[in-house]
């Protein structure tokens, strides 16, 4: 099953330097039965598309946790890590598309990662610190979540992951 996993930069320096990436808490996404009643219509790719979203807006509240605890060097970039894992549990407690997986995801199960550009990073860094307002209901809040998602996340191949991590570095 191809999943989701939402992430932020120093998660992805670990994996650089471990070959494995570890989910916080094991959350991840995926196009779960009750994703797929959830749309009218859509395909696979769409859904699949649309449990990425999930997961990359589950990355800006691991963000705004990272920069809640003073880490405000961290890159304002969303992360999300796809991945091809079978032992997947469904989570209907969660979002639509949450599953729980256990373990760290080895380099080898990566299919992609997503991230942020360079352009996104101020309405990232903005979202980020209202994410959790957006998630109960305020507006404006949802304006600023919504700028950030305006933005489309790059694709890197596995390959790729190393030279990234770097070139964020500098």
């Amino acid at each position: 099953m191809r999943i989701y996993i939402p992430g932020t930069w120093p998660m992805l320096r670990k994996l650089v330097k471990t070959g494995r990436f570890d989910p916080i808490g094991g959350t991840a996404f995926a196009l779960t039965p009750r994703l797929r009643e959830a749309y009218v219509s859509g395909d696979d790719e769409e859904l699949e598309y649309a449990a990425m979203n999930e997961a990359a807006r589950a990355s800006l509240r691991l963000l705004a946790v990272e920069f809640g605890l003073g880490e405000d060097q961290v890159p304002a970039r969303r992360v999300v890590v796809a991945a091809d894992l079978e032992d997947v549990t469904l989570r209907p407690d969660l979002d639509d598309g949450a599953v729980r997986i256990s373990g760290a995801v080895p380099m080898t199960a990566i299919a992609a990662v997503h991230v942020d550009t360079e352009e996104a990073e101020h309405a990232v860094r903005e979202a980020a610190s209202v994410v959790d307002k957006a998630d109960l209901g305020d507006l404006d809040a949802e304006f600023l979540v919504g700028e950030a998602e305006d933005h489309e996340l790059a694709w890197y191949s596995p390959e790729e992951i190393a030279f990234l991590v770097d070139l964020g570095e500098l």
